[in-house]
């Protein structure tokens, strides 16, 4: 069983999917960061000044009753919140990482497209052709 898990664990698509995996990761910090600290400010202004990630409805008061400036004040205090402001901001996160990958999988098909279109090498000859452009060639020497 061990050296079934080592001829899995050292295949090359093992370490193609690690690298993936750290890649995608730290593509998500990128995107998060666009999206909260670009993004989301420029859409807030555009809709008058509004942070979304501070969007929010209190379903109970907590222990020190509302309201509650921020998002974080209210869980300070107890309260149970409905964070409606960063659901959108997951939504917006979701349609850029989604945008993204479907930009690099097209160009991706359009390379493999393009490989595909390219016109195949003309078979060599065979050897009667070969042969029959030699006895060509010496007719004509003979002239």
């Amino acid at each position: 069983m061990l050296s079934e898990f080592k001829k899995f664990a050292l295949k090359g698509n093992m370490l193609d999917m690690a690298v993936g995996i750290v890649v995608g990761a730290a593509f998500a910090t990128i995107i998060g960061s666009l999206v909260g600290d670009v993004i989301m400010p420029v859409v807030g202004l555009l809709v008058g000044g509004v942070d979304f990630s501070e969007m929010y409805v209190v379903l109970r008061e907590g222990s020190a009753a509302g309201p509650y400036l921020t998002l974080a004040a209210a869980k300070e205090a107890g309260a149970v919140t409905m964070n409606w402001g960063l659901f959108v901001n997951a939504i917006i996160n979701f349609l850029i990482v989604a945008f993204a990958l479907f930009m690099v999988i097209r160009g991706f098909n359009k390379m493999k497209q393009q490989e595909e279109e390219k016109p195949a090498a003309p078979p060599a000859p065979s050897n009667e052709e070969v042969l029959l452009t030699e006895i060509r060639d010496s007719l004509r020497a003979r002239d």
